[in-house]
């Protein structure tokens, strides 16, 4: 993180006696992935220019265990959950953002058989919250007109029904939104999902990220805008396989919407 970047952590809160308005859960990408960590900076970004009371667990937030869970490993999923809702607990946390729709699914959904429940919102549909409050202002500044494909994540899309925030978010920036071949309910992964992501591709004609880059490239963007640290590098790794990394930039929607003043 950067100096001018204001991160508090739950625990300094704790310390004053005081309880932030949302607990921002990082992930593993958007903590230790080069390239997620730029997603989490712009999400602080926005998060201190709108007055968001926001804290982080810091060190002592862990894996959800998605990747555990999705690779069968139900006994580690379970020792890195309870791990988590300690602590989630001790601070008494009742909202939860996250940048990673693996986080959202596994807080939302499982959680909860744990003994963890919180409300837990996806960065899109929170920024969409303050673009209704009226505390976040979005205009298409250097996105303006552009022409965009937005991927839906399996766990914010098909698994949780959420395709509409990352979408008016974009319509905000004034961009010229092209839907691809496959998206929404028929969406199609972008290969990482199940633990993928961690592992080599099984044997076959093509590998999911390519398919997918293919769908996107055909709508001929100029940004492939996406809602998912996982889905940002295989949509990255699918770009630079076609060698159209100078022509396609894949961003963060957050990224589009912070950065969109900078020249």
């Amino acid at each position: 993180m950067s100096e001018s970047l204001k991160v508090p952590t739950m625990a300094s809160y704790l310390a004053e006696g005081k309880q932030p308005e949302v607990l921002f859960w990082v992930g593993c990408a958007g903590s230790f992935d080069d390239r997620a960590k730029k997603i989490t900076k712009a999400f602080v970004k926005i998060l201190n220019n709108t007055g968001v009371d926001f804290a982080v667990l810091g060190t002592e937030e862990g894996c959800t265990g998605d990747p555990a869970k999705r690779a069968g490993n139900e006994f580690l999923f379970q020792m890195q959950a309870m791990t988590n809702i300690e602590v989630l607990n001790s601070y008494d946390v009742q909202k939860i953002v996250t940048a990673c729709p693996h986080c959202f699914n596994t807080l939302k959904n499982e959680y909860p058989g744990l003994g963890g429940n919180y409300e837990v919102i996806h960065h899109t549909q929170f920024l969409k919250q303050l673009l209704n409050e009226g505390r976040l202002k979005v205009e298409g500044g250097k996105f303006k007109g552009k022409r965009i494909t937005y991927h839906d994540p399996c766990y914010l899309g098909r698994a949780n029904g959420e395709y509409e925030a990352p979408r008016d978010l974009l319509r905000k920036l004034e961009v010229e939104l092209i839907e691809m071949k496959s998206c929404k309910s028929k969406g199609l992964c972008c290969g990482a999902g199940g633990a993928q992501m961690f592992k080599d591709a099984e044997k076959g004609d093509k590998e999911v990220n390519i398919l997918r880059t293919e769908q996107a490239v055909d709508t001929k963007p100029e940004i492939i805008a996406a809602g998912c640290p996982f889905c940002n590098t295989m949509m990255s790794d699918g770009v630079k396989n076609k060698e159209k990394q100078d022509e396609i930039e894949v961003l963060d929607v957050v990224e589009m919407i912070a950065n969109a003043d900078d020249l």
